[in-house]
């Protein structure tokens, strides 16, 4: 094996780290060409560390990597964008580590998807900056659905394969992966009512760009709605709550957001 195929060079958003050792961290990052990795960063915990600041959770780094036994191993790291509105409010870290969960949980290693890459990098910029993340965070969860191939089917009955009528309730179904006409989502057990506004704003955020998604205003209860049936449906596709909702919903109490 020559040495120049033992180091190579990525940008990496870090989605998780972990103490490791007596001075190490143990990073999961998110690449554009080689998908998710597991890296040791040696003495990174050292007060003397270089590499310490460049790689804080949720910041895009450009990292310089020889390849090890059990993990690749981090040697140089740099940070290309920090995102440092992600850090300076406790609700945006919260979020982000949100994100970086669902990323996480829904990839397996060595598995490259650039266009999720670009979507991860574009919302947390767009979180960073955000007021409301609202829409943010919504159009991510229905963008990731649809790149890690668990994409909701919005626009055709489940059932009958005949094109959704604009009534005011069809019905939307967590195990058949869409929605399903009044007449088979009323027999269906299980299956939720989705009203129509939901459902065109669902639709919007699987097919319209970010900047239309953007300019969308929407009721209390639409938003309220649309997020609950979004994440009932990750919720389901993962078979577990995830951690970082917890979290979320803990420091939405403490901080009175809810």
């Amino acid at each position: 094996m020559g040495s120049n195929e033992r180091l190579y060079r990525t940008d990496a958003i870090i989605l998780r780290r972990t103490d490791f050792g007596e001075a190490d961290r143990l990073l999961t990052v998110f690449t554009p060409e080689r998908g998710k990795l597991r890296l040791l960063a040696k003495g990174a915990r050292k007060i003397t560390s270089r590499k310490a600041g460049h790689i804080e959770l949720f910041t895009l780094s450009n990292l310089f990597i020889a390849t090890g036994r059990t993990w690749d191993i981090v040697s140089q790291a740099e940070i290309v964008e920090a995102y440092r509105g992600l850090r300076e409010d406790l609700v945006k870290t919260g979020h982000a580590y949100y994100l970086a969960e669902l990323v996480d949980r829904f990839t397996e290693e060595h598995d490259p998807n650039q266009p999720l890459y670009e979507l991860l990098a574009l919302t947390l910029a767009h979180l960073s900056l955000s007021e409301d993340p609202f829409l943010v965070l919504r159009y991510f969860e229905m963008r990731l659905l649809s790149l890690t191939g668990f994409q909701p089917q919005l626009h055709f009955c489940v059932a009958s394969q005949e094109p959704i009528q604009p009534v005011e309730n069809n019905y939307f179904h967590f195990v058949d992966g869409g929605v399903l006409s009044p007449e088979y989502g009323e027999k269906r057990p299980n299956a939720e009512i989705i009203p129509l506004a939901v459902l065109k704003v669902l639709r919007y955020l699987q097919t319209e760009p970010w900047e239309n998604v953007a300019k969308l205003q929407l009721t209390p209860a639409t938003r309220q709605q649309v997020e609950r049936l979004l994440m009932g449906y990750i919720t389901f596709i993962l078979e577990r709550q995830l951690k970082s909702v917890d979290f979320l919903r803990k420091i939405q109490r403490e901080m009175g957001h809810l």
